[in-house]
C-alpha cells in the first residue's frame, strides 16, 4: 500500500500559479547547486526522521543512456561517482542504502545527472524526483514537524493524494521469474543452439551481454546483478558482414558485437552512424543487430530475476 501522507515539495509558490495549476514565476526548472538545493534535502531529512527512517531501499533504478532523464548534461558517471564503483555495484534495484546515500542520490536527481531512482522505506517512507524540480515524499504519518520544517526552509509542501510517479501507477511489462523453469528452457536452447546471447539488464537503460554456452551457463548466471532483467536471443552472427548490412536507412538498432579478445560491446546505432560503426566492428568476431523498440522485440526468452526467497519483486 502507498502512503497515507503525501506532499509535494517545491521551490514554487502557490501564488504564483495559474488556474491550471501551472507555476508562471521567476524560479528556474534547475538545481541551483547551493542553498535552495540543500533546502530539499533537509526537508527530506525532516520526514525521514519524522518517520523514524534512517535506511532507505533502491527502486527501479535507471541510468541515462538512449534517453536522457534530466535537463542538464549528463555525467560520464551518471552522478553517481563517490557513492557508488565505477561498475556501480551496488546500485541496483533492491539495494539498501544509508539516508546520507539517500539524500546523495536525491542530489544527483535534482541536478539530472543521468542517474533516476525511486527511494523507499515499504509503506513507511517513499521518496521519488519529477522533473522540474518536483519532490513527492510519502509517510505513513503526517509529518506536522516536517511539514513546517520544510516551510522554514523556504520550500513549498503542499499536500497530495499519491505522487504521480508513484511505483503503483506502473504497470510491470515482465511478470515472468528466472527461476529453475527458466533455466531450464536456456538450457533447452543451448542444447539445440550450442550457444545463445544473454541480455542483462542491470539497471534501466544500461546492459550487459554475455554469449552462454554449455559450459559457461552456471558462472555467467552466478554473476548476474540481483534483480536483473534477462532476455535471451539467438546467437552472434560470425558473418559481421552481413549484419551490417542489415542496418536500417531509418531509425535506430542496437549493435552487439564481440571483439577478438571475446569482449563484448554494445551500441545504439541510427543511420547516421552507419559508416563510423562499420570500421569500428571491421575486425570483431560476430555480431547482431538487436531492435530497440519495445513493440519490435521478440526474445526467445525474457524473465527477471526473483529474490533469494523465489519472490519476483523487481519491477520491470
Amino acid at each position: 500500500m502507498p502512503p497515507s501522507f503525501v506532499h509535494r515539495i517545491t521551490k514554487y509558490d502557490p501564488a504564483d500559479r495559474d488556474e491550471h495549476g501551472h507555476y508562471t514565476g521567476a524560479e528556474e526548472a534547475v538545481s541551483d547547486h547551493g542553498p535552495v538545493e540543500a533546502a530539499y534535502l533537509a526537508a527530506i531529512a525532516a520526514f525521514a526522521e519524522a518517520s523514524d527512517i534512517d535506511r532507505l531501499e533502491i527502486r527501479d533504478p535507471g541510468v541515462a543512456g538512449f534517453v536522457h532523464f534530466g535537463v542538464e548534461p549528463s555525467d560520464t558517471g551518471h552522478g553517481l561517482d563517490g557513492l557508488f564503483p565505477p561498475d556501480l555495484s551496488g546500485y541496483h534495484d533492491g539495494a539498501e542504502v544509508s539516508l546520507p546515500v539517500a539524500l546523495e542520490l536525491v542530489r544527483v536527481m535534482l541536478r539530472g545527472q543521468g542517474a533516476w531512482c525511486r527511494l523507499e522505506a515499504g509503506d513507511r517512507l517513499t521518496v521519488d524526483v519529477g522533473w522540474d524540480q518536483y519532490v513527492y515524499v510519502g509517510s505513513d504519518r503526517p509529518c506536522t514537524d516536517a511539514v513546517a520544517r520544510t516551510r522554514e526552509l523556504g520550500l513549498f509542501p503542499e499536500p497530495m493524494t499519491m505522487s504521480p510517479s508513484a511505483a503503483e501507477l506502473d504497470e510491470p511489462e515482465v511478470t515472468v521469474a528466472a527461476d529453475e523453469g527458466f533455466w531450464a528452457r536456456v538450457r533447452t536452447e543451448l542444447a539445440s543452439r550450442k550457444a545463445v546471447l544473454l541480455e542483462e539488464g542491470y539497471l534501466r537503460n544500461a546492459a550487459r551481454f554475455h554469449r552462454l554456452t554449455p559450459q559457461n551457463l552456471d558462472a555467467v548466471r552466478a554473476s548476474l546483478s540481483p534483480r536483473a532483467l534477462l532476455t535471451v536471443w539467438p546467437d552472434l552472427n560470425p558473418d559481421v558482414g552481413a549484419v551490417l548490412a542489415t542496418l536500417p536507412d531509418e531509425g535506430s538498432v542496437e549493435l552487439v558485437w564481440e571483439m577478438q579478445n571475446g569482449t563484448i560491446r554494445h551500441a545504439v546505432v541510427d543511420d547516421t552512424d552507419h559508416r563510423e560503426f562499420a570500421a569500428l566492428v571491421a575486425d570483431a568476431r560476430a555480431a547482431c543487430a538487436l531492435p530497440v523498440y519495445i513493440d519490435e522485440r521478440q526474445p526467445l526468452l525474457c524473465a527477471a530475476l526473483p529474490d533469494s526467497d523465489g519472490v519476483l519483486r523487481a519491477r520491470w
